[in-house]
């Protein structure tokens, strides 16, 4: 039997699962689990990084301790987390200053004007990846503009993973599939791009070497702590695929070619696996973007996704309205069905604050009643979701030149059984469900192919369908959906501009050319 920690650290949570293996079937176990929000500092929105590994610390000290009752051995740990933000490090290894998050409001103006100067067809050529505000390119020219001196005194970059990986370790590196997120790594050389650098203003002293996920690191021997306990002084840490999307997508069930995933939780990442970046005309009008796999690219497009309901949650709660998660998705299947859509990837709902005061906003001005009780609020936004997805799945079909027969829902987002149930009615296809806790089955999948118990993507995924019950939704109301969608396209005027449709797949760029 082997023992691994998959730690999974995500934008509103972090948890650490003991994933048991015996030949056959993986059992995830949850250890620990702690809040992670962002700390508001003089209008600044920080992580807390140092309590963040502390939580880790933690959950890595319970697992050798469970693992020890039992009378086995706890062989190995990885780390997960989101994409894109990072700390800064001196030229003695001390970090400069705590991580902002990907929130904050100093990208809004740097953003535009970047793109504008560099040109995004010239950015998207040079890395495959998705035009975001919250890109690490954008962070760092931000940075820059806002405190030159911290820049300067910086010697490394360190994404949130590495970052805990070299607590944890003293190891400097870049794992691939995270580093692609930056928008600075080249996708032919699958390194950093220096003419980007160069034209974006950015050091390339910053950048470490760029690591494939799977590598073994070596034990905890930069922290004290664990290095004392005598489990854990043993673990080997491994280099995991460390996006969380990443990892996610290594735990999808498929079975049959072509398919689509979701990976669901406070962003919903709809895409597929390809085998090499597609940098064409259509994939970059489309906004699509291409972070790394393992043994793979993930052609795929970020939408807002569950953010909007958990922001919705925290403002009905400090109002004093009904908002325990259980009892809004009972109001909302009460609700009466399509009485308010929006665009859920408008850039005002991108930052902290009263989400549904600015749902309700957006629809008064595309002229949509704006839903005025909890019930209609939350309803308003999983069909939007829904909707989102038809309209990002048929881009992606436009892309592969296929249609995808089936959506694979992982993470959070997997256990709500509406937004499921009105995937799969919005799409037309069947929706299937699982594993919930994806990332942390990926993260150990890794760590299981670093230690040679298992092999291959195949094999991979033929063990979680082994391990993990797979919930299955049918398409049904197909009629008011299609209606639905119209009226949908149309409020999301740009994205209707360029809109196939999703029961269709059309041709491919290769075939018209493009």
């Amino acid at each position: 039997m082997k023992h691994v920690v998959a730690v999974d650290v995500g934008a509103s949570s972090g948890k650490a699962f003991l994933v048991s293996y015996d030949g056959s079937r993986m059992t995830v176990q949850e250890v620990h689990r702690f809040p992670n929000e962002p700390v508001s500092v003089f209008g600044r929105l920080y992580w807390d990084i140092y309590r963040i590994f502390g939580e880790i610390r933690s959950g890595l000290l319970r697992a050798g301790a469970q693992v020890k009752e039992q009378g086995g051995e706890l062989t190995s740990a990885g780390i997960d987390t989101w994409a894109v933000d990072f700390g800064l490090l001196d030229v003695r290894g001390y970090l400069l200053d705590l991580p902002r998050h990907y929130r904050d409001a100093r990208t809004q103006a740097v953003f535009p004007r970047v793109v504008d100067a560099l040109g995004g067809a010239y950015i998207f050529a040079r890395t495959g990846i998705q035009l975001m505000p919250i890109n690490t390119i954008y962070q760092l020219v931000a940075a820059r503009e806002e405190n030159p001196a911290l820049l300067e005194a910086a010697d490394r970059l360190l994404l949130i993973p590495d970052l805990l990986d070299y607590f944890l370790t003293g190891e400097v590196a870049a794992e691939f599939t995270n580093a692609t997120t930056t928008q600075l790594l080249h996708p032919g050389t699958r390194d950093w791009d220096e003419e980007l650098l160069q034209a974006a203003g950015i050091p390339r002293r910053l950048l470490p070497p760029v690591a494939p996920p799977g590598q073994v690191i070596g034990p905890p021997a930069a922290d004290p702590e664990l290095r004392a306990d005598g489990m854990c002084s043993r673990v080997l840490v491994v280099r995991v695929a460390s996006h969380d999307t990443a990892s996610a997508v290594v735990a999808v069930p498929v079975a049959a070619e072509p398919y689509a995933f979701i990976s669901s939780g406070t962003w919903s990442l709809l895409g597929t696996t390809v085998a090499a970046p597609v940098l064409s005309m259509r994939a970059q009008r489309f906004n699509f973007t291409n972070e790394g796999g393992v043994g793979n690219y993930r052609l795929l497009k970020n939408i807002m996704g569950l953010w909007l309901l958990q922001e919705t949650q925290r403002t009905f709660a400090q109002a004093g309205l009904p908002h325990a998660l259980a009892e809004l998705l009972a109001r909302a299947e009460s609700a009466p069905p399509f009485a308010a859509l929006f665009d859920p990837d408008d850039p005002r709902l991108l930052f902290p604050g009263d989400i549904p005061a600015r749902i309700r906003d957006l629809c008064r001005a595309a002229g949509e009643p704006p839903p005025d009780d909890p019930g209609a609020m939350v309803r308003a936004i999983l069909e939007s979701l829904a909707l989102k997805y038809r309209l990002v799945l048929a881009q992606l079909e436009q892309i592969l030149g296929q249609r995808v027969a089936a959506l694979h829902i992982v993470g959070g987002g997997s256990q709500n059984r509406l937004l499921c149930q009105w995937t799969a009615d919005a799409t037309g296809r069947p929706v299937y469900a699982g594993p919930v806790e994806a990332s942390a089955v990926g993260n150990a999948l890794v760590q299981l192919a670093a230690l040679g118990e298992v092999r291959g993507s195949a094999e991979m995924r033929e063990l979680v369908r082994r391990s993990f019950p797979v919930a299955v939704y049918w398409p049904t109301s197909t009629a008011a959906w299609d209606a639905a969608y119209e009226r949908f396209c149309r409020l999301t005027a740009g994205s209707a501009a360029v809109r196939p449709d999703a029961r269709d797949a059309a041709g491919s760029d290769t075939a018209k050319g493009e």
